[in-house]
């Protein structure tokens, strides 16, 4: 595959790369956003409180997964398409590229903003689990409500991509 193919947007190729970049690119921001809102409460909490570093360590982490979710439906695409074939001609047409291309934008959306949610969900956890360390349980419940819709658009995504097949 030649790099004209690549970035003409003629191609279908080009429209799933593109679609591929915005799931990695927008779940990377909402990742890297979420995980900063946690980590900054948890470390005024753990300021006062070190011994809570464990049970707030997967409070600050838990938005990281919508980074992975980009990087997987980016993945499979770029499996789906032939991509990492270098021997293959990619053969893929516009309106299934450009399909690809549009999952791959909304899913990013989403776990863009569900990195977010689920940071502020998570920071709001983390002041549960400061006053009331015995309610961690229910306290990592919060932001696994917000993760649900990003596991959700990560399967949508997933189908779609074969469906679109």
């Amino acid at each position: 595959m030649g790099i004209e193919q690549l970035i003409s947007l003629d191609t279908g190729i080009a429209w799933a790369v593109l679609g591929a970049i915005a799931a990695v690119m927008f779940g990377g921001m909402g990742s890297a956003k979420g995980i900063r809102i946690a980590a900054a409460q948890g470390a005024g909490v753990m300021a006062e409180e070190p011994g809570l570093f464990g049970k707030l360590f997967p409070l600050i982490a838990m938005p990281g997964t919508q980074g992975i979710y980009g990087f997987i439906y980016a993945f499979l695409v770029m499996v789906q398409t032939g991509f990492f074939d270098a021997e293959a001609e990619v053969a893929i047409d516009p309106v299934t590229g450009m399909a690809f291309g549009l999952v791959g934008i909304g899913a990013g959306v989403v776990f863009w903003l569900s990195g977010v949610n689920q940071g502020q969900a998570s920071a709001a956890s983390i002041n549960l689990t400061a006053k009331e360390p015995d309610q961690f349980g229910r306290a990592i419940i919060l932001p696994a409500l917000v993760e649900f819709y990003a596991m959700l658009a990560l399967l949508a995504s997933i189908f779609f991509l074969f469906f679109l097949e």
